[in-house]
């Protein structure tokens, strides 16, 4: 406004956030809906810029942020699949990694079609496939894995298990308390967009099913 009036409330998704995340350490982030969880990932993504703060990442991210957002809905599966290998200067065993990923992803000839004809099962498929292929040093889940059927879903939590165990740094988000305490060495409660425990998964999960059905 010219005479500096102001017609809207400022809103922070995040505050007063102070979280250090270790190298090979898989962390569970729970919350309900409109915690700031997205927003938390995004900003390590380098997404999103802080309005305040700073963040220190060491290593080369990958993130799973929101389904089929990486892909071109009007390119094949297989275009977007070397088109991400390119964007990330993967040159070395081109072919082999194309392969490698359309196996995983496992979606048959629709790999052929343009992916706005996809369902969202197969984006899920097709978009975890890539963004782990290049074995990033931190990867980034935001609710992927519940897309799916049982039996990708049990593909993905392999891939995720193995990429721990080479040393990779997972930050995986979900509604489902089940999957971080399988999953996750350590958890993290979002709630009115503040960081309120911290801790096993076990003890993070149990307060946050508490806190939802309270």
């Amino acid at each position: 406004h010219p005479f500096g009036r102001k017609y809207h409330k400022d809103f922070y998704a995040l505050r007063d956030i102070n979280l250090e995340i270790k190298k090979g350490e898989v962390l569970g982030i729970v919350g309900v809906n409109g915690a700031g969880k997205s927003t938390l990932l995004k900003i390590i993504a380098g997404v999103t810029t802080p309005t305040q703060g700073s963040i220190k990442v060491n290593g080369t991210i990958n993130a799973i942020l929101e389904l089929g957002s990486a892909m071109s809905a009007e390119m094949s599966g297989l275009d977007n699949i070397k088109f991400s290998l390119r964007l990330n200067e993967i040159h070395a065993n081109f072919n082999k990694l194309v392969d490698e990923i359309i196996e995983f992803a496992d979606i048959g000839e629709h790999i052929h079609q343009p992916v706005k004809t996809y369902s969202s099962g197969m984006k899920a498929r097709l978009g975890f496939a890539i963004a782990t292929i290049t074995e990033p040093d931190i990867l980034i889940v935001d609710e992927v894995l519940a897309v799916g059927d049982a039996l990708f879903q049990r593909k993905c939590y392999a891939k995720i298990e193995q990429l721990f165990k080479d040393g990779k740094t997972v930050i995986f988000v979900s509604h489902n308390a089940q999957s971080v305490i399988q999953f996750c060495s350590r958890a993290v409660l979002l709630y009115d967009r503040e960081v309120i425990l911290e801790g096993t998964p076990k003890k993070v999960t149990d307060f946050y099913q508490k806190l939802v059905f309270s």
